[in-house]
């Protein structure tokens, strides 16, 4: 029996140590990172917090900060800032959705004024903010800031922190036209992180102007489980480094935490390092393309005015900033990993999947998935785009590639016309469902949810009667079967799985033919009977199960259609 009672944090720090890796304080020490990654074990699906409602990151956020190339530096000063936004226009980047140019710590001076306003480096900033926000907005950009939801930020020289002084910074900054605020987690004299927070939040709000909020609190308190109604993003790791095994570790990381994400809040895996030098352009392309897979903000960290081409081409791969800022807000996931060779899935709004083949190891590998593997099928073929040397193909189920030594191949996979359920009587379990998307592990046939790869459930069973033929599933998730118009009806018993125990989990099952709802179990808890639901099909389209948590905790939504019976003409 696992245990889904733990935090998620402990869920986490097991994962981590599974991977080599050790995570303290505020930072990620990667010791290897070629154990290959799976979801956390018995992760439970989150409960769906409301982005906070500010109308900004509808997708994820993409700009430039300063700190990875400059840290405290001289160079970090006006000049270089609106070079930046100067080289966004004239290199395309702007064209290519970078929207924010924002600054990073060390723009003040040591100490609040009288009135205890914070107050610009004359040295670094001689004409003063406002008039570098307006000089980026000039351009068609944004503009970004930095604080500290502490007495005083990150930087050894220890400037003014917002703790507080919410209400007056906050102010201050929209005076100025500031539209981003990056909020850090140093010399916070160890209160409450979401009174912190929150206190910031409310106090952007309160200045009338849309700032969007990026909390960078390092994963400490589980912001994935709270930041949500908060800010636009959240840090979920420590700062990253610019070499392989910092960026790997910090992917892994961030790869089991998907179900939190969606539009208008997004887990962070920190600043892209793209271009730095710490690595190579293989690696480059990897760190970019699981950022992108993994729906996180893409913030180039790099000093863009001296970019190399090679550094720019990979910045401003238009097919891969397409996934990451892929309307349906779906975060990948990972798929299988085993062997140092990952593959993740990331559903897309036009029923497409982008696929990742990622080789961790040393050495050259064949990396290969499957279309059901990835979540979709039912189609007689599928067309693929390499989105990094933009070749195109086709397949009938099988997706393989050779790929280098820490390197990834990424796809874009699109299904061709579905294809039917033959006439007759069929079960649900033996026919290919044209998109799975599933709240933790990929959907099962015949089999319980067992959370980390195909094949690791149980019987299922409801109630203690077990079923040979259903789909086990953990809510939040949505399994599409096309119909093409010619099916009749759909049967079904409906629960909460037995090894969720007892009184554990809470879900409703729901039935749809086309966009109309027509069957809906109500809620049901693991001390239920199963239930059964018909469902009138005629005419329709496709057919959609969907499983959503009841809203009463995260714990044990192992939910089963069991004998879903299908009938077509």
């Amino acid at each position: 029996m696992h245990t889904e009672r733990h935090t998620v944090r402990a869920r986490l720090a097991t994962f981590a140590a599974t991977l080599g890796l050790l995570a303290g304080g505020g930072a990620l020490t990667a010791v290897t990172a070629q154990a290959a990654p799976a979801p956390p074990a018995a992760a439970p699906t989150p409960t769906a917090a409301p982005a906070v409602d500010n109308g900004l990151a509808r997708t994820p956020q993409m700009g430039f900060n300063n700190w990875n190339s400059t840290h405290c530096r001289a160079e970090f000063n006006e000049a270089m800032v609106k070079g930046i936004a100067d080289t966004f226009v004239s290199q395309g980047l702007k064209d290519a959705g970078y929207t924010y140019v924002n600054i990073d710590d060390c723009w003040a001076l040591p100490q609040r004024d009288a009135s205890g306003n914070l107050v610009p480096d004359p040295v670094r900033f001689p004409n003063g903010i406002k008039a570098v926000a307006d000089y980026v907005h000039s351009k068609g950009l944004k503009f970004g800031i930095y604080s500290s939801a502490g007495t005083k930020t990150c930087d050894v020289q220890g400037f003014p922190g917002g703790l507080g002084h919410e209400q007056q910074d906050a102010g201050l900054w929209a005076s100025w036209g500031v539209d981003y605020l990056k909020y850090d987690n140093c010399n916070n004299t160890g209160a409450d992180a979401q009174q912190r927070y929150t206190a910031m939040a409310n106090a952007l709000k309160a200045t009338g102007r849309p700032i969007l909020y990026s909390i960078c609190e390092w994963g400490e308190n589980q912001p994935w489980n709270w930041a949500a109604k908060t800010g636009n993003s959240w840090r979920t790791t420590g700062d990253i480094s610019d070499n392989w095994s910092s960026m790997i570790g910090i992917a892994h990381r961030n790869q089991g935490l998907a179900p939190y994400a969606g539009p208008g809040a997004w887990n962070d895996p920190d600043m892209l390092e793209v271009g730095n030098g710490g690595m190579t352009d293989t690696e480059y392309r990897t760190h970019f393309s699981l950022w992108a897979q993994m729906a996180a903000p893409l913030l180039i960290g790099s000093d863009l005015r001296s970019a190399s081409p090679a550094t720019l081409a990979i910045l401003k791969n238009t097919d891969v900033i397409a996934v990451d800022q892929d309307s349906l807000g779906k975060q990948g996931t990972v798929v299988s990993g085993s062997g140092g060779l990952v593959v993740m899935s990331k559903p897309l709004a036009d029923g497409s999947r982008s696929v990742t083949l990622t080789n961790e190891t040393t050495s050259a590998r064949t990396v290969s998935t499957t279309v059901e593997a990835i979540g979709i099928g039912g189609a007689s073929s599928y067309a693929l785009k390499d989105l990094w040397s933009k070749q195109t193909s086709t397949t009938t189920g099988t997706i393989s590639a050779s790929v280098p030594a820490h390197g990834t191949v990424m796809y874009r996979v699109t299904p061709g016309a579905p294809v039917p359920p033959p006439a007759g009587v069929n079960q649900l379990s033996e026919l290919a469902w044209t998109s799975a998307i599933n709240g933790w592990g990929p959907v099962e046939r015949d089999r319980s949810n067992g959370e980390q790869a195909t094949g690791d459930g149980r019987t299922l069973t409801i109630g203690g009667t077990t079923y040979a033929k259903g789909l086990g599933t953990h809510a939040a998730s949505s399994i599409t079967y096309y119909l093409g118009g010619g099916c009749s009806t759909l049967t079904t018993s409906v629960g909460i799985d037995d090894e969720s125990g007892g009184a554990n989990g809470s879900v409703v099952f729901q039935i749809y033919r086309d966009a109309t709802k027509v069957a809906d179990s109500g809620r049901l808890t693991g001390a239920d009977a199963p239930r059964a639901l018909t469902a009138d099909l005629s005419g329709g389209l496709e057919v959609r199960l969907v499983v959503t948590d009841s809203g009463d905790g995260i714990n044990y939504d192992h939910a089963d259609w069991a004998a879903p019976t299908l009938t077509c003409t």
